[in-house]
C-alpha cells in the first residue's frame, strides 16, 4: 500500500456501525485507543472490511485542532 498521507497507524477493526448511507469503522491501535472513521457503506463493501480485520486508520488534515477545558 503506497499513500502519500504520512499518518499511517496500524490497528485492527473493533466495529463497523452501518448507517443509511455512511458507516463508522472503529478501529483500535496500540494501547486500546479507538480511532473512529466515517466512510461510505460502499467503501466498507468495495474494501470488505470486517471485523478482526488487521487495517490502518490514514489521517490526512491539513489542520489538526486542539481544546482543552478550563477550570472555574
Amino acid at each position: 500500500m503506497k499513500l502519500s498521507a504520512r499518518n499511517q497507524i496500524a490497528g485492527t477493526i473493533r466495529e463497523i456501525h452501518k448507517g443509511a448511507t455512511t458507516a463508522h469503522v472503529e478501529i483500535e491501535v496500540m494501547g486500546g485507543t479507538i480511532i473512529t472513521a466515517a466512510i461510505t457503506n460502499e467503501a466498507v463493501e468495495s474494501l470488505k472490511l470486517a471485523k478482526g480485520q488487521k487495517a490502518y486508520a490514514v489521517i490526512k488534515a491539513s489542520d489538526v485542532m486542539v481544546g482543552v477545558e478550563h477550570a472555574g
